[in-house]
Parts: structure tokens; sequence; C-alpha cells
């Protein structure tokens, strides 16, 4: 086997993909608390299922909802309904209880502690608060399906790794 990796020099990220139940619910926690744009949906009548392409608004390469921009553009985040799902008991697994796997997704923010007293005022739903824990510069919030969303201030990561640093 060869290993040139110049061949992956045009290789990119695009997306992370979230498994979701309802739809609407979703939607307006990723538009209206994070401040999220839905640039592309896809129905997939035959196989029951729709896919919800999402992008940061803060992203300066704004996707044109193009399947090819949609497929190409990197930071965008793909929400999967599986018609059906609303309407059963099942839940999500956001990957942070037995068996562990995902864990997170991470968005950056300017003012941490603005936008932390924001999502308190929209009653979102935090896993970890901002000056709790051992890391007390980061903030974890939930999504509708229980996923968690690191949110972080880009400036004050220096800080944190040097504290930990043994």
């Amino acid at each position: 086997m060869t290993n040139d990796l110049s061949q992956t020099a045009q290789y990119k990220l695009t997306h992370t993909m979230l498994r979701i139940k309802e739809p609407a619910r979703a939607l307006e926690f990723y538009e209206q608390v994070l401040g999220f744009r839905l640039v592309t949906r896809l129905d997939f009548e035959d196989a029951r299922f729709s896919l919800y392409f999402l992008q940061p608004r803060g992203h300066s390469d704004q996707s044109d909802g193009s399947l090819e921009h949609a497929f190409s553009a990197m930071g965008l985040l793909e929400l999967t309904h599986n018609w059906g799902t609303e309407d059963d008991d099942s839940t999500m697994h956001s990957g942070n209880s037995d068996p562990k796997g995902f864990g997170h997704i991470c968005v950056a923010v300017p003012d941490i502690a603005a936008a932390c007293a924001r999502f308190d005022s929209m009653g979102v739903t935090f896993q970890k608060r901002l000056g709790e824990g051992g890391m007390k510069e980061i903030a974890f919030i939930r999504d509708p399906d229980g996923y968690w969303i690191e949110i972080v201030q880009p400036d004050l990561m220096e800080g944190l790794l040097a504290q930990h640093k043994a």
C-alpha cells in the first residue's frame, strides 16, 4: 500500500450528522438558539427520511443551497429525521451514556458569558454551566434530542490549557 498523502490534499470534512425525532423542534433550536440557517432540505419519499443541512451564520463560505455546495461546504450540520420516529417511544442516544461513543459538537462564540446568559434566558438546558467543573471556561448545552453542544470562547482556550498542564 502506498502512502502518498498528496492525494488527500483536497479532502475536507463537510458535515456532521445527528438523528432527530421532531424536525420542527430541532430546527427551531438550531435556528433560534444557535443562529444556524437551513440551507438545504432533502426528502427521500421511498426511504421515508429527510435531511436538513444547516450552517452557522458566521461562516464566510455561505452555502447557496445547491446539492453540490451542501456536500462540499465545510462546517455544516446535517439533521436526519426518519419519518415516524416523532410518534414512537424511541429516544436518540447522545453517546455520553453507556454505551459511550459520540460526544458532542462545538460552537465558538465571541463572548461566552453573554452567550450563556442568552441561553439561560431562552430556557436552554445546560449540561455544564460556565464556571462549573474542572474546565470553568467552557459550557455545554443540550439540544432537544439530548445531544451535547460545547460552547467555547476561542481566546480563552490558551488559558484553559495552561491551567491543566501538569
